[in-house]
């Protein structure tokens, strides 16, 4: 188990973001539709690079269901990703952000630059997504507490070390990244806490951190999950991303039963049936 004390949810506070309780008000959780305008990320890169495919993708999603759209410009693939400039992030952003903005849902800016966050937030997003919790860009957290806005912070690590308790590691990392944030001045309000299904872990210890999701409620913050197209998958059935529809689901619909309020996938259509049929169901329990 994870050794933290319980904390209870923060409470609501008039002065935080409206974004978040709007999101997490619903009995089911809300879906991020994920936008990736790279050419090389892990699922579909390249195919969504060019501004009119990738403003297509935005309402395609948006008509599927999505409650928000997170939109990377920088492939953040655990395994062979490359680095890229804050400025290439931002010419691939600049076609099309404040485009989907215009379409009306949340906009999640998918970057650990706190350069590139800045500039998607005075262009219309309304949530940062930090794949690195607020741990590598030291202005990230006074960015964030002098904005207001919501920040995703995701559990990662430079490699997989598979002799870890990758429990304890999470916890551990977001105590450190949840320091930072008060030390900034960001409200506990405006943040979520994400497991990084993927990221600096084996494919063991991501199957792990789903089994054991419900023990990082002990935060008493939100929890987001994007399991989806994941390698874990193909180490239970071999499978390539794109058929690895049934595994995501899976994965998903039990995030949500322990506790999972954001839901981050690339098949919204599919997603969104899935979470709505379950809570339907649970209902009449």
């Amino acid at each position: 188990m994870i050794a933290t004390t319980s904390r209870p949810a923060p409470a609501a506070n008039p002065a935080d973001h409206p974004v978040l309780p709007a999101l997490l008000s619903r009995p089911y959780p809300a879906v991020m539709g994920v936008l990736n305008i790279t050419p090389d990320s892990f699922s579909d890169g390249g195919q969504f690079i060019a501004p009119e495919q990738a403003l297509a993708q935005a309402r395609q999603m948006i008509a599927e269901g999505a409650d928000i759209i997170d939109i990377g410009a920088e492939s953040t693939r655990p395994y062979g990703s490359k680095p890229v400039p804050a400025d290439e992030e931002l010419r691939r952003l600049r076609p099309i952000l404040s485009e989907v903005v215009s379409l009306g849902v949340p906009v999640s800016i998918d970057s650990m630059k706190s350069a590139v966050v800045a500039w998607a937030l005075d262009h219309g997003a309304a949530i940062a997504n930090d794949i690195w919790g607020l741990q590598r860009d030291g202005g990230m957290a006074g960015l964030i507490a002098e904005r207001n806005v919501p920040i995703i912070i995701m559990h990662n690590r430079d490699s997989a070390d598979a002799s870890i308790d990758i429990m304890k590691d999470m916890a551990d990392f977001f105590a450190r990244s949840l320091d930072i944030a008060a030390k900034a001045g960001v409200s506990p309000g405006n943040i979520v806490l994400d497991p990084g299904i993927g990221f600096g872990k084996t494919p063991k210890q991501s199957i792990t951190a789903l089994a054991r999701l419900g023990e990082l409620q002990s935060f008493g913050l939100p929890l987001l999950v994007g399991a989806s197209r994941k390698r874990f998958i193909s180490t239970v059935t071999p499978s390539e991303p794109h058929q690895r529809l049934g595994g995501s689901i899976a994965a998903h619909l039990l995030a949500a039963q322990n506790g999972a309020r954001i839901i981050r996938a690339h098949d919204v259509a599919e997603t969104v049936q899935a979470l709505r049929v379950a809570a339907a169901i649970r209902e009449q329990g």
